[in-house]
């Protein structure tokens, strides 16, 4: 597989993993509804009920319930949410169409990557949210390290070697910053 190829499959990783997530943000109730009653069987299932990921997953699914029914222009606020993923993964399609120019935007997704982080630990307990959901929340930013990572890297190999050694099966020769 050529450079292009492998580099372009990184990043559309990423923006497949950001519309994913996007997606998905929307039906946040609908979801939780399908999954609390796949894990337990029941529609309504008591969190108290329960313990650990279950009981979290089913509070949840309680808070979405109450605040839909009472306050239901508060989800207006995961919609956000969710275009803004959606809106991240168009930035990721200018790297995606020419590497070497817009390698900035790379930089920019491993920044925002590591970024995840210290928001989930400082903003997580804040909010009430579990350790181990704040660690999840961690993993997004970590998953999407290693295909920005190695795009970047294939870019600089693509960048050091001579123009006619690029070749035309890989497409446009990188350009100078």
């Amino acid at each position: 597989m050529s450079a292009l190829k492998q580099i372009r499959l990184a990043i559309g990783l990423v923006i497949a993993g950001l519309v994913f997530s996007g997606v998905t943000a929307f039906p946040l109730l609908h979801e939780l509804r399908l999954l609390s009653f796949v894990m337990t069987g029941e529609a309504r299932a008591n969190p108290d009920l329960h313990e650990g990921l279950l009981h979290w997953i089913l509070t949840v699914r309680e808070g979405l319930e109450v605040t839909h029914e009472r306050y239901p222009f508060l989800a207006y606020g995961t919609d956000w949410l969710a275009f803004g993923h959606l809106v991240i993964a168009l930035f990721f399609i200018l790297p995606w169409r020419e590497p070497a120019r817009y390698q900035g935007v790379l930089r920019v997704g491993v920044v925002a990557s590591f970024a995840v982080i210290p928001l989930a630990l400082i903003c997580g307990p804040i909010r009430g949210i579990p350790f181990g959901w704040r660690m999840i929340d961690c993993s997004f930013g970590l998953l999407c390290l290693p295909p920005l990572l190695f795009a970047l890297r294939k870019i600089r190999e693509l960048q050091s070697i001579t123009p006619w050694e690029w070749g035309a099966s890989d497409g446009e020769p990188p350009r100078a910053q």
